[in-house]
């Protein structure tokens, strides 16, 4: 894990640079934090933390985006011995950066993009994607846009065997954002790897209400699917999830 903390800092920094390098204006940021945590007792007992940070930066050459997200499970359960423990139950880190060049029509771009996954508990416990490729905008609106992209990859990943793969892959991706009032925006996210040894998709559905100028609820429903698992694993995981968004 460290090694790839290093990694993506260093990609990350180098992005920086080219950037600042190219563009010669001020940066532009806009940046998202989201926490949520759910706590139980009683006949069901646990605790559950999903949290997030989202920046992106607008240059005149450059369109960037960094995000982290994390998210934790412990159950209380009874021991051989009836001691109450706390057993860890998923641990999930993501972290992903984007450098989108733009080109001369306004929403057309090319782009890089790098994640790493650490999932615990999951089919696939390391999970690595790097690809290249171009990104346009299908749909726009006064109220509602598609943006979407398309390339080839790599993708690298260790699965709960151990056992390791790595490939070519084509991804594509897709973002629709509507927004239903000055209080209230719904945003649909999906992107698909799809690669000889493993396909993932991975797709969010969320709805934010405002609730001041800078501070959000947002509900959330997350899938990650991947088509080839080890036995025991299944093959889709899904997050529901209700937290605070504080934009700067």
């Amino acid at each position: 894990m460290k090694y790839y903390s290093v990694l993506a800092a260093a990609v990350i920094a180098s992005l920086q640079v080219q950037a600042d390098d190219v563009a010669g204006t001020d940066k532009v940021w806009t940046t998202s934090a989201e926490l949520g945590a759910i706590t139980t007792s009683g006949n069901t007992a646990g605790t559950s933390v999903t949290g997030k940070i989202d920046a992106k930066q607008e240059l005149q050459h450059w369109s960037n985006q960094y995000i982290f997200s994390a998210y934790f499970k412990e159950d209380e359960k009874t021991d051989d011995n009836g001691n109450k423990v706390n057993e860890r139950s998923a641990e999930q880190f993501m972290v992903s950066a984007k450098a989108a060049y733009k080109l001369d029509d306004e929403f057309d771009k090319l782009f890089t993009f790098a994640s790493y996954t650490d999932d615990k508990f999951g089919a696939y416990t390391k999970y690595t994607t790097l690809a290249v490729g171009y990104g346009t905008r299908l749909y726009n609106a006064e109220d509602k846009s598609l943006d979407v992209e398309v390339g080839p990859g790599y993708f690298s990943g260790e699965r709960s065997t151990g056992e390791t793969e790595k490939g070519i892959i084509a991804r594509g991706a897709a973002v629709f954002n509507w927004t239903i009032s000055e209080a209230a925006s719904f945003a649909q996210t999906l992107s698909v790897e799809y690669g000889e040894d493993n396909t993932r998709t991975l797709a969010e559905t969320s709805l934010l209400a405002k609730i001041n100028g800078s501070l959000q609820m947002k509900a959330a429903f997350r899938i990650q699917s991947d088509s080839e698992v080890p036995m025991g694993k299944k093959r889709t995981d899904t997050q529901t999830s209700l937290t605070l968004v504080y934009s700067f």
